[in-house]
């Protein structure tokens, strides 16, 4: 089973001026079937109350919105149920875990950040 990960930086916002980042850890992530994985994400923002999201591409498709996190909150797509895909904001992070891998499970994932009024699972819909 291999996991894709590459380098992330996304500012949703036109108020942006640099300052908020999103970062994953470049480079692939090997696991088998059953297992559990943790795929990084860090993030730097001046907002005191920012959105999280979790996408997954398959192939040549559109990413897929998964989750979105806040301080209090959380959601999950219907078909990305919280008890194989989960994250929890902690210390400008917001990892990634899958649980009970499986091949379908293959693909590339970007975590996002989003501010004001991009704080909808549909980012990637612009």
């Amino acid at each position: 089973l291999l996991i894709h990960l590459f380098l992330c930086m996304f500012s949703s916002s036109p108020e942006c001026k640099g300052e908020d980042r999103v970062t994953q850890p470049p480079g692939d992530v090997i696991a088998t079937e059953g297992e559990t994985v943790t795929l990084g994400c860090t993030f730097e923002t001046s907002d005191s109350f920012p959105y999280l999201f979790w996408y997954k591409q398959d192939g040549i498709d559109s990413p897929k919105f998964m989750l979105k996190r806040f301080s209090d909150s959380s959601e999950n797509a219907a078909q990305f149920k919280k008890d194989r895909f989960n994250a929890t904001i902690k210390n400008k992070s917001v990892p990634l875990k899958i649980q009970k891998l499986q091949l379908s499970d293959s693909a590339v994932y970007y975590c996002a950040l989003g501010q004001g009024r991009y704080r909808t699972e549909a980012m990637f819909n612009n």
